[in-house]
């Protein structure tokens, strides 16, 4: 029989990565079907690393306060607080914050599992879009982006 589970945002230590706060919810929850994030991005920073999709998992953001902008293959799409946006799997998407108020949202994916991640970053070395991946920094300081056809570090987050 499941149990009720309550979880306080301030007990949850926030990750490293390209928001101000990340808070992953789900395991304090025990939730198993779903992935949540709580997250807050100060002006110019973004929910991921890059312009992505996840194949297997569909994702939808609730604004709470400011306005966050996502990338998508449409074009951008505004979300503002009370409103929330939905990628199905395998959609390309970035979601950022281009104002001058702070973005609060709640991030839901389903399966809570996202599977392999597909990213692109601007690679100066290739001089465009190229595919990336993360790794954490030999002193674990940083979480770096890195191209996938030269190497060359594309972002560093800390």
């Amino acid at each position: 029989m499941a149990t009720m589970e309550k979880v306080s945002l301030d007990a949850v230590e926030s990750r490293m990565g390209p928001a101000s706060v990340k808070r992953a919810l789900a395991g304090p929850l025990g939730t198993d079907a779903i992935a949540l994030n709580y997250y807050e991005l100060a002006p110019g920073e973004s929910f991921g690393f890059g312009y992505h999709r996840h194949p297997d998992q569909e994702e939808v953001f609730l604004v709470q306060s400011g306005t966050a902008t996502f990338e998508t293959e449409d074009g951008d799409v505004r979300v503002g607080a009370g409103e929330a946006i939905r990628f199905a799997p395998g959609e390309w998407q970035r979601g950022h914050n281009e104002g001058d108020e702070r973005v609060v949202a709640l991030a839901l994916g389903a399966p809570q599992e996202m599977g392999d991640t597909d990213m692109l970053r601007h690679c100066e070395e290739c001089g465009g879009r190229t595919h990336n991946y993360v790794e954490m920094t030999d002193d674990r300081d940083a979480l770096v982006t890195r191209c996938e056809e030269c190497d060359a570090e594309t972002g560093r987050f800390t």
